[in-house]
């Protein structure tokens, strides 16, 4: 064993002392990825990684930064501006991303990037054309 992978296994051994909870946690992240334009709760989501929600929330905002709801937001929020600059149209680009409201998503949307998806669309575009 080399002396650099005896130093990288000693720091991963440090920050991820429970390769199961780790798994678990980058496993959820996996399935948020995979799934995020499905109606997500935290319940069904400690359901499929065997966990409470709880400890899932705890976990996942200690290997994240951030509780699994935030994550799915931002996922959400990430594609629906990739889906607007391609020119669909804000009610659909709400439904795709899995928001069931256009005007709950167009809030968050806005309180999010600084922007309405509106404004934000007519910027890409005007990028565009440029």
């Amino acid at each position: 064993m080399t002396y650099y992978f005896r130093q990288v296994s000693k720091t991963m051994n440090d920050c991820y002392p429970n390769k199961g909870q780790l798994d678990m946690v980058i496993g959820t992240r996996h399935y948020i990825n995979n799934h995020f334009d499905k109606e997500l709760k935290l319940d069904y989501l400690s359901k499929v990684r065997f966990t409470s929600k709880f400890h899932l929330i705890r976990l996942f905002k200690k290997y994240y930064g951030q509780t699994p709801k935030q994550y799915i937001i931002d996922k959400r929020i990430e594609k629906a501006k990739a889906l607007l600059k391609n020119g669909l149209n804000i009610t659909e680009t709400c439904y795709n991303v899995g928001f069931d409201n256009p005007s709950s998503f167009s809030t968050l949307f806005k309180s999010r990037v600084g922007v309405s998806p509106n404004e934000f669309q007519k910027r890409a575009t005007f990028i565009k054309s440029v």
